[in-house]
């Protein structure tokens, strides 16, 4: 199987890119990614030279780029490509639309004129919006966003389901938790929080710090993601969650204790807008029709995660002060050459 991956030099993706190398040898990867400031290339440099892997540099928005890379024979896509930070959604709305909607519409045209026989598309449980104590969303809630990154993939979400009732195009949407695990961006809250108090600086909360979600380790994710993609049904929908809500300032307080660091690096500062109290999914759906069950325990995924910071301080500092973004030049050849090659 031929697979496209949209965003597989970002968190996610590049986790999600070495978990299909490794488990599924016989999965071929061309991984496209526009290489903004969180598109690290340094999180494949393990798996950049092995058979069946190609990565070429490109915007989702880009009609004339997609046509030649799905007229390689293209079997599926995930698309994991997105703008996902919300704070910067607030500084910058426009970017995200641009982005995460029409985005995600081009993609979708090509990928159906090239009748590929499944997309995976990659959403969030944020499209729901804020929860009150005791309320769970399934797949049939409605869609309540209340940031710029939420409704650009709330919209997305419904583009993409557009081109199924329309075309009849095998596309599936999931929408999961809160991930983490190695390779995050040093913006997000678990690494910002374990590189901040490994560094004994201020850990930032927000407002009260109660408001609440739902954690699940990257690699778990990406065994979902992937029994989607071989057995889910086109036209659903599928929520991944752990069903381990845990609020912020608590978990900055189990962090601060596995790292031996004292609760005074605590500092509140003021809330941002729009700021959700609660996300908690139903992710019965996928349990009971598809056999998946989260492995990696919140206890366990920490602690592998605290310890990957720990013992890769080369890459958080080349992360946080951009030098990661000098990879590409360095280690990948010309764009039109690579694709002529194609």
């Amino acid at each position: 199987m031929r697979l496209l991956i949209t965003g597989g030099a970002g968190f996610i993706g590049s986790n999600f890119v070495r978990y299909c190398l490794r488990e599924h040898a016989a999965t071929s990867i061309l991984n496209v990614d526009k290489l903004t400031y969180a598109g690290n290339l340094e999180n494949l440099r393990d798996v950049e030279s092995r058979p069946g892997y190609q990565f070429v540099q490109g915007d989702v928005t880009d009609h004339a780029l997609l046509n030649e890379l799905f007229a390689t024979k293209i079997d599926a896509v995930i698309h994991f490509a997105a703008e996902t930070h919300v704070d910067r959604s607030i500084a910058n709305a426009a970017e995200f639309v641009s982005t995460n909607v029409a985005g995600t519409q081009s993609l979708l045209d090509t990928a159906w004129r090239h009748k590929v026989e499944r997309f995976i598309h990659i959403s969030t449980d944020e499209v729901y919006g804020s929860l009150e104590a005791g309320e769970i969303s399934n797949e049939n809630c409605g869609l309540k966003p209340n940031s710029p990154y939420a409704a650009s993939k709330a919209a997305a979400d419904l583009v993409v389901r557009s081109y199924w009732k329309t075309y009849g195009f095998p596309a599936i949407v999931t929408r999961c938790t809160n991930n983490y695990g190695p390779f995050q961006f040093p913006e997000k809250l678990i690494p910002l929080m374990i590189t901040n108090a490994l560094e004994g600086k201020r850990l930032p909360v927000y407002g009260d710090g109660m408001n609440e979600r739902d954690w699940i380790f990257v690699e778990d994710h990406c065994r979902a993601i992937y029994l989607v993609l071989m057995r889910g049904v086109p036209g659903e929908i599928y929520n991944i969650g752990s069903h381990r809500p845990v609020s912020n300032l608590e978990m900055v307080r189990r962090l601060l204790l596995m790292l031996g660091s004292g609760e005074d690096l605590i500092e509140f500062v003021s809330d941002r807008p729009g700021h959700d109290r609660r996300y908690a999914l139903n992710s019965k759906k996928i349990r009971d029709e598809l056999g998946w069950e989260p492995l990696v325990s919140l206890e366990e995924g920490l602690v592998r995660t605290a310890e990957w910071y720990r013992s890769n301080s080369s890459w958080v500092q080349r992360a946080k002060d951009g030098e990661y973004r000098k990879y590409y030049q360095t280690h990948y050849h010309n764009r039109d050459v690579f694709l002529a090659s194609l």
